[in-house]
């Protein structure tokens, strides 16, 4: 099976007041290091979608051989930036995605790893936090069409994985990663 990486980078960060993915977080832009988690997490190929601020990223941020994929419609939402992703995979032999969000540094390899573990084109994992669920995500190649006419504005996979929920895994990150995002300056200190 082979796994792919998926990073959504392209929101505005308004509440941030800049798009995250230039957001500095210890030495280095948010964008690449998610880039990195997905490489580290043995993901190929790794597909970054890029929205707000695309030139700019393109300009000072090491993408390494991440795929490129600009997303003309993502202030509309994640959702077209899961979309134009997805359709960005299609194009390539992988089995399964992991998806990660630019916003969420304390998500790690090992998280990717292990979730990234269970890849097959019928997977659905989520990382598990305690009695939360969260990122890193498997989407196996056979739901992308599904979750692709889901994922609408501001949601993402979230819909479909709700109705698929019997056949969702829930793979335990706690010990390895942190699920939370950075939504304004002040979660910088705090990350």
């Amino acid at each position: 099976m082979r796994l792919a990486g998926l990073v959504l980078a392209a929101g505005a960060g308004r509440r941030f007041g800049m798009p995250k993915a230039l957001v500095r977080h210890h030495g280095r832009l948010l964008v690449e290091r998610a880039i990195e988690v997905a490489v580290a997490a043995g993901c190929a190929p790794v597909v970054v979608v890029l929205g707000a601020a695309a030139a700019d990223i393109r300009a000072v941020a090491e993408l390494g051989a991440a795929v490129v994929v600009d997303n003309p419609d993502w202030e509309s939402g994640m959702g077209s930036s899961l979309r134009a992703g997805l359709a960005a995979l299609a194009a390539t032999d992988a089995s399964a995605a992991v998806v990660l969000l630019v916003d969420m540094p304390g998500v790690t390899a090992a998280a990717a790893r292990r979730v990234g573990s269970l890849a097959d084109a019928d997977a659905l994992a989520m990382a598990g936090y305690g009695e939360r669920r969260g990122h890193p995500v498997l989407l196996g190649r056979s739901h992308w069409t599904g979750i692709a006419r889901t994922a609408i504005g501001d949601v993402g996979a979230r819909p479909y994985l709700r109705r698929h929920a019997a056949e969702v895994q829930v793979v335990s990150c706690v010990d390895v990663a942190d699920d939370g995002d950075i939504d304004i300056p002040a979660d910088i200190r705090e990350a």
